[in-house]
């Protein structure tokens, strides 16, 4: 064991954040720490590592065991540069590869007398510095730059002109270089690009020590840990396995325990209305016979209600209007600044319906793409050009289309005046901004709220092209499901920047990868494009038919169309189970428009059959026979169908 935690309270003012948390970690454990956004993820972190006292509660580190913490935003200043910063944490190997290079200069000096007690000494500090990975401590230091992003060139910056994301890499790379006996990281994938991210998931999934993540990015979770601690509503429980078992294994939790509430609920109904149908009686008997019922009802231990998932924040995002099939063209669009050359005569279209996601490492012109396209910057060379009746809706990841000094409400109600008050609070409300939340100015939400505005002003438009720049950012796990739901509803076209995997893999149908200057596309989703990018790394620059495997998009061109020769029926499975997928969709639609047809068909039945019973019933028919014969011929005729029409619903709904 290397951490304990044990009945671990703490509450600010009157809020309980959480609630006698116990838990313990083994030397090698990957634990994830998750919830929603404000349930006490960092607190908890805080509490762990001194920086927080809990209220009530113990924390113990095993004897002799190190750990090591990153912060949300932990960049520190510092009159290194970034290279210098790194070979700070490594001033023991230093030292003693100094005292190496010293000993080895006087031994080539001294007399016989004292190069044996040199040599012991060499040989002890050698071994010292071996044991310790001295020989290959430089490449390590770079290894751990470049894997989290940095190029050579900015080895030599120093540390005082970076970011606040870069500050807190460099912060980053220091404590992997540490490699205390327990990381523990709060949102390390927050600055960092797809390469970057996937580096440190292998570096942590092979690390020697134990690991606690907090993290929003279930691709990186899923692939690391091997425990989830769960933060709900104060409380804290630890479920086995990666983050898709836990998300299955607590949707089974938190279901079985709403059945039993609600169960434990209608009994107490049950219960209360028996308990005043004997007192109604008024009689000496049945009054006592309630009483005994209500003794029972007061010790009863009521359940609480499990908390809901959010489902007060659920919306819909669809189109006004149909576009043409064409949605986008672009036709050898390239883009400069300066020295910096991002991408060059990138042709590729997109039609009506695709979900398309572009990937790619940070500083390689994706949002810049996105900008040309909402013309915010001007392309060098090339064009674009959008289909019939297509209209555009841009959501950007700095959120420059909402302005700092409005209110929310103002916000809405500018942009769409012919809302009624209560529509824009309904629209406000389903992105959960209540009561005087409406008020609030834009410049003082934070980044997930800002999102949640942006989002609430997309479901308003007439868009029926989306453009998002990373639309998951500062979105919690829970957030990011309900957009997922929304997007993949959506029959629109979607064209988004995302480095959140996991919400690519549910979402895209086609994936754009930027890379060398150039767009990769790829049919299908994130899965399916690493499985492929794989293979072409595999087979490396190696040509089939005088086309590389791994070649730059071209108008209509995909990786799965474009290698199929060479690659064999391994592409052609691939579009298949794509294919399929389609198709399985399409068939669904159909079924739902049959059972529509058919409820549609059952209430005109119905509704026949009645105004023939009230017929029949009139005094001037109920006397003409021949009329009688006719409706009663009618109306088993209708019976008959209506029966088999039944039986039709029975079968489109199983």
């Amino acid at each position: 064991m290397i951490l304990s935690c044990q009945n671990l309270s703490k509450t600010f003012v009157d809020h309980t954040v959480i609630r006698q948390a116990s838990f313990q970690m083994e030397d090698n454990d990957k634990v994830a720490i998750v919830g929603i956004n404000g349930a006490g993820k960092s607190t908890l972190l805080k509490m762990i590592v001194g920086q927080l006292s809990p209220d009530t509660g113990t924390v113990a580190f095993s004897k002799d065991k190190t750990y090591g913490y990153l912060a949300q935003q932990d960049g520190q200043d510092s009159p290194n540069t970034i290279y210098e910063e790194l070979l700070s944490v490594k001033q023991e190997l230093i030292d003693l590869e100094e005292d190496l290079r010293q000993l080895e200069f006087d031994m080539k000096h001294a007399s016989d007398a004292e190069l044996e007690d040199l040599m012991k000494l060499y040989t002890s500090k050698t071994h010292a510095f071996e044991s310790k990975d001295g020989y290959k401590y430089r490449s390590e230091l770079i290894g751990v730059l470049k894997g989290l992003g940095f190029s050579e060139e900015e080895f030599s910056k120093p540390i005082s002109t970076l970011s606040g994301g870069q500050k807190t890499r460099v912060s980053l790379a220091k404590l992997l270089l540490l490699s205390p006996d327990l990381i523990i990281l709060d949102e390390p994938t927050n600055h960092l690009d797809i390469s970057s991210i996937s580096w440190l998931e292998n570096y942590l999934r092979t690390y020697k020590g134990a690991v606690i993540i907090v993290s929003h990015d279930r691709y990186f979770l899923d692939r690391i840990v091997n425990k989830v601690l769960s933060v709900d509503n104060g409380e804290t429980r630890m479920y086995l396995g990666n983050y898709s078992a836990f998300a299955e294994k607590s949707a089974e939790i938190r279901n079985a325990q709403m059945k039993a509430y609600l169960k434990q609920q209608d009994e107490i109904r049950h219960q209360q209305q028996v308990i005043d149908k004997l007192k109604s009686f008024n009689r000496e008997k049945s009054i006592k016979r309630a009483e005994s019922r209500e003794k029972m009802l007061d010790k009863m231990e009521v359940l609480e209600k499990p908390t809901e998932l959010r489902d007060d924040m659920r919306f819909t995002l669809t189109p006004r209007i149909t576009s043409g099939n064409d949605v986008l063209s672009v036709t050898a669009l390239s883009k400069s600044y300066g020295n910096n050359h991002l991408f060059s005569d990138v042709t590729l279209e997109i039609k009506r319906g695709e979900h398309v996601a572009i990937i790619g490492d940070n500083g390689t012109g994706k949002t810049t793409l996105l900008k040309i396209l909402n013309e915010l910057e001007p392309a060098d060379d090339g064009e674009f050009k959008l289909g019939t009746k297509v209209e555009i809706g841009y959501y950007d990841q700095e959120h420059h289309v909402l302005h700092s000094e409005k209110t929310l409400f103002d916000e809405i109600s500018d942009d769409y005046p012919t809302l009624t008050n209560t529509e824009i609070r309904n629209t406000l409300a389903a992105f959960l901004f209540t009561g005087d939340d409406v008020f609030k100015r834009i410049g003082d939400l934070s980044g997930g709220e800002r999102g949640r505005v942006s989002l609430a002003k997309l479901m308003l438009s007439n868009a029926n092209f989306l453009i998002l720049d990373e639309p998951t950012n500062h979105l919690d796990i829970t957030s990011k499901e309900i957009l997922e739901q929304a997007i993949n509803n959506y029959e629109g076209t979607v064209l988004y920047v995302s480095h959140d995997r996991y919400f690519v893999n549910q979402t895209a149908s086609r994936i754009l990868d930027l890379a060398n200057r150039k767009f990769y596309s790829f049919q299908g989703n994130y899965d399916y494009y690493l499985e492929k990018k794989e293979t072409v790394e595999g087979v490396s620059s190696t040509t089939l038919s005088g086309k590389s495997v791994y070649a730059p998009l071209a108008a209509g061109t995909t990786v799965s169309s474009a290698s199929s020769a060479g690659t064999g029926s391994d592409d052609f499975t691939g579009k298949l189970d794509w294919q399929q997928q389609k198709e399985l969709q399409a068939q669904k639609r159909k079924l739902e428009n049959r059972l529509k047809k058919c409820e549609d068909r059952i209430a005109v039945l119905e509704q026949r059959i009645s105004e023939i019973d009230e017929e029949m019933a009139k005094p001037e028919v109920a006397t003409n026979v021949a009329r009688l014969q006719e409706l009663t011929k009618e109306q088993t005729t209708l019976n008959e169908e209506l029966e088999l029409k039944y039986e039709e619903w029975e079968q489109l709904q199983s």
